[in-house]
């Protein structure tokens, strides 16, 4: 991969990283509206969707942004969004047609994502050394 192409890679990841970063203070913050909201959508274990996950979304834009095993870093993006996406967000389980729409919006939000965890690992993973600005290589290879 060129430096230039690398640079335009890095510039993706800080930006996503920022969304993250954002995120996870917004769960260590906020812990006990995110785990009242849990307990009302009837998550096991609410008290995950509080610190715990802002934990989680921190280590995931670390690695992400600065390149450290940054595919792992996708992952764990990937592993997040999933039973977000489908237990706080079921937007058809939802009645209040706005509410729906928001649900609806939140659960797209979390499917584009996924998307882009999916790709960055396979970027991170294939092009392994190839890739500029990066701390240390991936830590799985195809």
């Amino acid at each position: 991969m060129s430096d230039a192409a690398g640079a335009v890679l890095l510039g993706g990841r800080i930006l996503l990283s920022l969304f993250l970063y954002l995120s996870a203070y917004g769960h260590v913050s906020h812990g006990k509206q995110m785990r009242g909201y849990a307990q009302s959508v009837g998550m096991p274990l609410p008290l995950l969707a509080a610190w715990p996950s802002g934990l989680w979304l921190l280590a995931a834009a670390v690695s992400l942004s600065f390149g450290i095993w940054a595919d792992a870093g996708a992952l764990m993006l990937g592993i997040w969004v999933i039973p977000t996406a489908l237990l706080f967000h079921n937007f058809w389980k939802v009645e209040d047609e706005m509410q729906q729409r928001t649900q609806q919006q939140f659960f797209i939000r979390n499917l584009t994502l996924l998307g882009v965890a999916v790709a960055l690992f396979a970027v991170f993973s294939g092009l392994g050394d190839a890739i500029p600005y990066t701390v240390t290589d991936p830590l799985f290879s195809f």
